[in-house]
């Protein structure tokens, strides 16, 4: 059983005490009985001091103990928070420096820098929204959208299926010429709504803009009564049309490529890739000098031979 601190000093100095009595009694029997008493208690104090003072010691040197730990781990812990703030601070500069660094070259690129600001804080504005599907839907689009910039640098961009967004968005920046083919599997296109809000725009680039649109139409043989309404309603919104037949072709004429294509001011092609069931399945955006050459060419070719008076 464990003996409480204050007890057992106090035992202590009561043993030693009576020690002290015994033997300065038994030493000199003839001295003071007062005197022999007053010996034991001073002796039992200063036991009991001795006690104290050896507690004490242990208990300081406990506290040293305890406080050079402590400083050691406060110290560990202020090295670590510092080489985590530099390492945010270099990070941020650096996340700066590239920040600086980008909008330098965007201010002395031809792209509206106000359009990337305005994307960066919309992006940012999003993201604090939290998680969601609102979050992740717009890190999709600049996922999608970061994939044709890069995609871009290397003047060649595509995706699956028709994308009319880039149709109009090329036509809006067109300033010069529009040539543009379209076969027998756009036949149904035209009725569409896209199709409407898309000769509405090149009638916009006509009329503000003043440029030329040229549409040549590519049926397998034959013409019947509505490719020519088709032709002349188009012609009414002052785009030049006309229609060529493949059977009616010469045979180095018809060996070419015959899909749907448009070319934007002779600087890039749009192209629509047909699959077996004639569903439009790819579209490619190309400003490859060598491909837009023979683009160009392979225009020229059928339009010299197309008929314009149908």
């Amino acid at each position: 059983m464990r003996i409480p601190p204050v007890l057992l000093k106090t035992l202590v100095t009561v043993v030693v005490a009576t020690i002290a009595y015994v033997t300065t009694n038994l030493i000199n029997q003839d001295q003071n009985k007062l005197w022999q008493l007053a010996v034991s208690i001073v002796i039992g104090g200063a036991t009991l001091i001795v006690q104290y003072m050896v507690d004490f010691e242990r208990r300081l040197a406990s506290v040293e103990t305890g406080q050079q730990a402590y400083a050691r781990d406060v110290a560990d812990r202020l090295a670590g928070h510092h080489r985590e703030m530099r390492t945010l601070v270099d990070r941020r500069f650096t996340d700066i420096s590239e920040a600086t660094e980008l909008f330098d070259t965007l201010d002395h690129s031809m792209l509206r820098l106000d359009g990337v600001t305005r994307l960066a804080r919309s992006a940012s504005r999003v993201s604090s929204l939290g998680p969601g599907l609102v979050s992740a839907f717009a890190r999709e689009e600049i996922d999608r959208l970061a994939s044709v910039m890069e995609n871009l640098t290397t003047m060649s961009a595509d995706c699956l299926g028709e994308n009319h967004d880039w149709l109009m968005d090329l036509t809006k920046c067109t300033t010069g010429t529009m040539d543009a083919t379209s076969s027998f599997v756009e036949r149904d296109y035209w009725d569409s709504e896209p199709a409407l809000r898309y000769l509405q725009a090149q009638a916009d680039a006509i009329a503000q803009r003043g440029v030329k649109v040229r549409r040549l139409f590519i049926v397998q043989e034959g013409v019947d009564p509505a490719l020519l309404r088709l032709c002349e309603e188009q012609r009414n919104m002052g785009i030049d049309t006309r229609v060529v037949a493949l059977s009616e072709l010469p045979p180095n004429v018809r060996r070419g490529t015959t899909n749907d294509f448009v070319i934007f001011d002779e600087t890039l092609c749009y192209e629509v890739e047909p699959d077996l069931l004639h569903v439009n399945a790819k579209t490619t955006l190309n400003a490859r000098e060598d491909h837009l050459r023979q683009r160009v060419k392979r225009f020229r070719e059928l339009w010299d031979v197309g008929l314009s008076d149908t």
